[in-house]
């Protein structure tokens, strides 16, 4: 029989000492409490003075991050970053919104043909309607007369499933390279989903989506209103870094497009390695992003999965 070295192996031996190895590296994962990811969580940051004035000038040493309470490193940051966008614009085409569409389609063509005519040469945008479905008009273009074309096609029907498409949207967002954004122009009602709030939060913050609801109130009778859905919509925005707007006419909903568009051209993009961030059982980590002059209001999502895969879109071919 074969021997290594000088002496053969004792079995008993070799299951003792593979025993406490195990035991050994049991032990070792129970008392650790401190976990080092290496994935690079990103987040796309708005800065604001009191007087909503948006502030495009602040340095990388502006800004301190923490992940879980825990002050991070910035290892990327970019002003006025010139990821290229991926703008997702969603109209709620169910009945409760039918006598407002006409402005709303006139509104969203000036925000297409400004966002493809001003913007990063890599910049796109798709055109989706939801109603008790979601369906895809115009697939990701930098042609506006494509968009054009698909904006003359949308008519109202029936229904509400507005979870569902955020949900569905956030997922089609998550491989396409740069910056992902849902603009949603909605009444805020939800009828028909099978997805509930929580599933299309998780969805847009896996995708690293910045929504931005645009919420058209048909009905000024507060009575009348839904309520439940705007507060709904009001927390997606906070929670992907996004806001919210509550237009009453054709001109405020123009204005609403055009803020959006120059938000997006002065976000910074910051990113980062979580260190020495606590270990618990909750996938979610909260995220906080500050500067010093408490008189500035920053503007970023409320935080990321910790068990997500390697993030999508950014750099990526």
């Amino acid at each position: 029989m074969g021997r290594l070295g000088s002496e053969a192996v004792n079995p008993h031996r070799a299951l003792s000492l593979l025993a406490a190895l195990c035991l050994g590296a049991t032990s070792s994962a129970q008392d650790t409490t401190i976990r080092v990811n290496v994935r690079l969580v990103r987040s796309l940051v708005t800065v604001k003075d009191q007087n909503g004035a948006l502030i495009g000038s602040l340095n990388k040493e502006d800004f301190a991050v923490y992940d879980n309470g825990v002050q991070q490193e910035v290892a990327v940051f970019e002003r006025q970053t010139e990821q290229p966008l991926s703008i997702a614009l969603m109209l709620d085409t169910s009945a409760s919104v039918g006598i407002e569409l006409r402005y709303e389609l006139d509104s969203a063509a000036k925000f297409l043909k400004g966002l493809i005519s001003e913007g990063n040469s890599e910049d796109a945008a798709a055109l989706y309607t939801f109603d008790w479905q979601t369906t895809l008009l115009r697939s990701f273009t930098r042609r506006f007369t494509l968009l054009e074309q698909a904006l003359g096609k949308v008519k109202t029907t029936g229904g509400t499933s507005m979870y569902d498409a955020i949900y569905l949207v956030s997922h089609e967002l998550r491989d396409r390279t740069g910056r992902h954004v849902i603009v949603i122009v909605t009444d805020g009602g939800d009828t028909t989903s099978s997805k509930d709030f929580h599933e299309a939060l998780e969805s847009a913050q896996r995708a690293d989506v910045v929504m931005y609801p645009i919420v058209v109130i048909p009905i000024t009778n507060g009575a009348g209103r839904n309520v439940g859905g705007e507060n709904a919509l009001t927390t997606l925005s906070a929670g992907t870094g996004g806001r919210v707007f509550r237009p009453s006419s054709a001109a405020e909903l123009d204005r609403a497009f055009a803020d959006i568009l120059r938000e997006l051209r002065t976000q910074y993009l910051i990113g980062y390695y979580p260190q020495n961030v606590p270990y618990t059982k909750d996938r979610y980590h909260t995220l906080r992003i500050a500067v010093p002059n408490r008189s500035l209001r920053v503007i970023a999502r409320s935080g990321y999965y910790g068990d997500s895969d390697v993030p999508r879109g950014f750099g990526r071919p």
